[in-house]
């Protein structure tokens, strides 16, 4: 394999400004992805995702770089980059969330790039790697049902 990137594409039964909104926004992600997101969603914009209990050692605090905000079109972010250090291609991933009008709905498009430059020996390459597909393969069928019980709330 050549552990490049990360593609999924899955169909929602919303509108391409509310999957924008579930896809950037705080109060949103923290329904289906991270469970404590702190970010602006407007280029440059540095943040944090967290997974777990915050008040815990356990908790994986993450730090995120807004690189693109273009809605309902696109959303992207770079992230895993060691804390105090500024998002780069070299040093980061980067999440690309685009957005295609579909019929009554859209088809989301997310691509993550940039495992083989991170650098990474192999063996942290592949468990990277398919940690990052076994997550997204988790998450994304989260967020069709959080836009579901989104869209069909009085």
């Amino acid at each position: 394999m050549e552990y490049g990137s990360i593609e999924r594409e899955i169909r929602i039964d919303a509108t391409p400004e509310v999957v924008y909104a579930v896809v950037s926004r705080p109060e949103h992600l923290r329904e289906w992805w991270p469970d404590e997101a702190e970010l602006e969603p407007v280029p440059g914009a540095t943040g944090v995702i967290s997974f777990g209990d915050g008040t815990t050692q356990e908790a994986t605090v993450v730090p995120v770089t807004v690189v693109e905000a273009d809605p309902p079109r696109r959303f992207s972010f770079r992230w895993v980059y060691d804390e105090g250090e500024d998002a780069t291609p070299a040093n980061s991933l980067l999440v690309t969330f685009e957005l295609v009008p579909s019929g009554a709905g859209t088809l989301l498009r997310l691509t993550e790039a940039g495992f083989r430059e991170k650098g990474w020996e192999a063996a942290v390459l592949e468990e990277q790697y398919r940690d990052h597909v076994s997550g997204w393969d988790h998450f994304l069928p989260r967020l069709v049902t959080y836009v579901a019980r989104l869209v069909s709330t009085p």
